[in-house]
C-alpha cells in the first residue's frame, strides 16, 4: 500500500489523467505513477530472513526492499519459527548459526510441517565446509550461500529460485508403479506416498520424463538449481542417494564419468 509521499503523487497524476484525451498514450504516464499502481496491482512475494546479525538483516532487507518482495527479519532461530508459522512466506533465509535454534533445526522442523514442504529454504552462513554444506542440502534446503554475499548475487538467487517456481505445470508421470505428480509434488510407489524434498523431487522429475537417457551432471545441475547457483561437486550424489533411500527402489543408474539415468 502506497504511503506519505507515493499518496500525494498517485492522486496528483490522477487529476492530471482526467485533463488528458481519452486516446492519450499509456507509454506516456510518468514512470514513477506506473511503477506505483503496478506494485499496487502485484501481490509482493514474501521472505522470511533469519540472522543474528543486525548489519545483514538490514542490508538484505532493504535491497530486497526495493525489488518489491515483503520481508519479515527475526534475529534467532526461535523467533523465525514463530514468523514463519504466524506470516506463511513464500521464501526463507536461514542463517545455520543462530541462537536458540540452528537454521538447520528450524529447517528440519519446519520440513516435518505439511504447510512449508514447498517453501523455498536458502541457509546464507559463514561455515563453509562441504560437510555443513550437505547436512544442510539433505535436510531439505534449495540453496545454500556463502557469507560474505554481495546483495546482487543475494537478489540474483531468490529471483531465479521464484522464476523455476513459476514455470509452468508438467504432466503426471506413471512408469511401472511409480507415480510423479508434479502439481503436487507427490511420488507414489504402489499405494506408498514418499515425501521428497523439493530439490529431490525436481531431479527425480527430471531424470523420469525421459527414462533411459543419461543426463550429464553439468546438465543437471543447470536444469534443477539454475546457471546463476553455485553448489558444490557433491550436491546431485547427496540427493540421488536420498531419493533411492526414501523410494526404496534403485531407479537412478549411476553412469561412471558421465552422468545419471532413471531405468527400472
Amino acid at each position: 500500500m502506497p504511503l506519505g509521499s507515493d499518496l500525494i503523487y498517485i492522486k496528483l497524476s490522477l487529476s492530471l489523467c482526467k485533463r488528458l484525451p481519452v486516446n492519450f498514450p499509456a507509454s506516456h504516464f510518468p514512470v514513477r505513477f506506473a511503477q506505483i499502481i503496478s506494485s499496487m496491482e502485484t501481490k509482493a512475494r514474501k521472505v522470511l530472513i533469519a540472522d543474528d546479525e543486525p548489519d545483514i538483516l538490514e542490508i538484505l532487507k532493504y535491497n530486497l526492499s526495493n525489488e518489491g518482495y515483503e520481508v519479515i527479519t527475526a534475529k534467532d532461530g526461535d523467533e523465525a519459527l514463530e514468523k514463519a508459522r504466524r506470516s506463511m512466506p513464500d521464501l526463507i533465509v536461514l542463517d545455520v548459526m543462530m541462537p536458540k535454534k540452528t537454521g538447520v533445526e528450524v529447517c528440519q522442523l519446519l520440513r516435518a510441517q505439511a504447510a512449508f514442504k514447498e517453501t523455498l529454504i536458502i541457509f546464507l552462513t559463514a561455515v563453509n565446509d562441504e560437510g555443513t554444506q550437505i547436512k544442510g542440502l539433505e535436510t531439505g534446503a534449495d540453496d545454500y550461500l556463502s557469507k560474505p554475499v554481495s546483495p546482487k548475487v543475494f537478489i540474483s538467487r531468490i529471483n531465479a529460485l521464484f522464476r523455476r517456481l513459476n514455470k509452468t505445470e508438467a504432466r503426471i508421470l506413471t512408469i511401472d508403479n511409480i507415480t510423479i505428480d508434479p502439481e503436487r509434488f507427490i511420488v507414489k510407489v504402489g499405494e506408498n506416498e514418499i515425501v521428497l524434498a523439493k530439490k529431490e523431487f525436481e531431479l527425480l522429475y527430471l531424470l523420469a520424463v525421459k527414462p533411459g537417457r543419461v543426463f550429464l551432471r553439468n546438465e543437471i545441475l543447470n536444469q534443477v538449481w539454475g546457471n546463476d547457483v553455485i553448489v558444490g561437486d557433491r550436491t546431485i550424489d547427496v540427493h540421488i542417494r536420498k531419493i533411492r533411500q526414501k523410494l526404496g527402489i534403485d531407479c537412478i543408474t549411476t553412469v561412471k564419468g558421465v552422468g545419471y539415468k532413471f531405468e527400472l
